[in-house]
């Protein structure tokens, strides 16, 4: 099939952390036959930190205008059988008005932040990727997280059929290497800063490192505030590229994975980070969400600490024991949680859509995710 898709960037991760799994996605689909389009904004920002200009597995469209690009948008979509729009599309209003106008086998939205889109709706603040009047008029809407936000996608948005599309892990890119001296640490994390995350990264990494003087921690991530107040034992690195991630989560013998409030709220929301770190074969200390266990089994897979104190004891427990948790936790992210399942997935759900008595709904959701 034709893919045409409308979403933030794929061309740069800074900040960003749609990229690697869209990257992870298109290769899985391109392998499989599909040809894929990606439309995305050409953004001064991300263009002054882009780490990809070209990928093999699927054509890029960079634009600067909306008015500019959519008469090729139109024509990439006359010969499509799916048009696809995701969140915090620039142009996202647009752009599922456009798909949603088309003449399309399948027209879908992939909501990739949803519960930050439902918390912001609750709120009563605007989401400005929100196309007019809800999903009314999708096919399906795909989202990243499960459980609760499933029916609130159906119930306040009013999508027609809602199903989720967990985060996943390019395996040709995730992987065990050596570890390296710039990234050599303790305990590292990885995530972009969320104000939402900042007190678990409190109390989870930088009170740790300091009752831990003589061990080393590190943060990798970008728009942190105040970093020159943490510890001097916590290394702090602006933008760490996707080139360096399988560099980065081998170089410590644990990395940490905090959840953003309101996708934890919801539960059934594993981070593409949580997935990448698991397939380099480090082992994961993470807070807790209901249904977490679905993706990896705690103590056995991975660590959950709700506490100072629990973190401490996470970060030194014996050598021996987290290579074996980080072990059994790269066996599962390659046999459950790789790019090429979730397209596999994908492709299921749209084929499925024409059989009304099909349920396309949680159960299947959980049942699909686990070994």
């Amino acid at each position: 099939m034709k893919i045409v898709i409308f979403g933030l960037s794929v061309t740069s991760s800074w900040g960003n952390g749609h990229a690697t799994l869209l990257r992870g996605l298109f290769r899985a689909l391109n392998g499989m036959g599909h040809e894929v389009h990606f439309f995305e904004r050409d953004t001064p920002y991300y263009a002054a930190s882009r780490d990809l200009t070209s990928l093999p597995s699927a054509t890029i469209h960079l634009y600067s205008d909306w008015n500019a690009v959519l008469q090729e948008a139109r024509r990439e979509l006359s010969d499509a059988e799916v048009g696809l729009v995701t969140s915090y599309c620039q142009d996202g209003r647009q752009a599922s008005e456009l798909v949603r106008d088309s003449d399309l086998w399948r027209k879908a939205f992939y909501d990739m932040d949803t519960p930050v889109t439902l918390t912001l709706l609750e709120k009563g603040e605007a989401v400005p990727y929100l196309p007019n009047g809800g999903f009314g008029g999708f096919d399906i809407v795909l989202s990243y997280t499960g459980g609760l936000a499933l029916d609130q996608l159906r119930n306040v948005l009013g999508a027609k059929r809602a199903a989720a599309l967990y985060g996943w892990v390019d395996s040709d890119v995730y992987y065990r290497v050596p570890p390296e001296p710039k990234f050599l640490s303790r305990l590292s994390y990885l995530g972009t800063y969320a104000a939402d995350r900042q007190q678990a990264l409190e109390n989870l990494l930088v009170k740790p490192a300091e009752n831990l003087a003589h061990h080393q921690f590190l943060v990798g991530g970008a728009m942190y505030p105040d970093t020159q107040l943490w510890p001097r034992n916590i290394r702090f690195v602006d933008h760490v590229s996707p080139t360096d991630h399988r560099g980065f989560y081998s170089s410590s013998p644990i990395t940490l994975n905090i959840t953003r409030g309101s996708m934890a709220a919801m539960g059934y929301c594993p981070s593409g980070r949580l997935f990448e770190a698991a397939a380099c074969g480090t082992a994961v200390m993470s807070d807790n969400w209901a249904g977490l266990e679905t993706f990896f089994a705690p103590g056995e897979e991975i660590m959950i600490v709700q506490s100072t104190a629990e973190a401490i004891e996470a970060i030194t427990r014996d050598s021996d024991q987290l290579e074996r948790i980080g072990s059994r936790a790269r066996e599962r992210a390659l046999s459950c949680h790789t790019a090429e399942l979730r397209a596999l997935r994908l492709i299921d759900l749209l084929d499925r859509l024409p059989d009304e008595s099909a349920s396309i709904d949680e159960p299947i959701e959980l049942t699909a995710e686990r070994t």
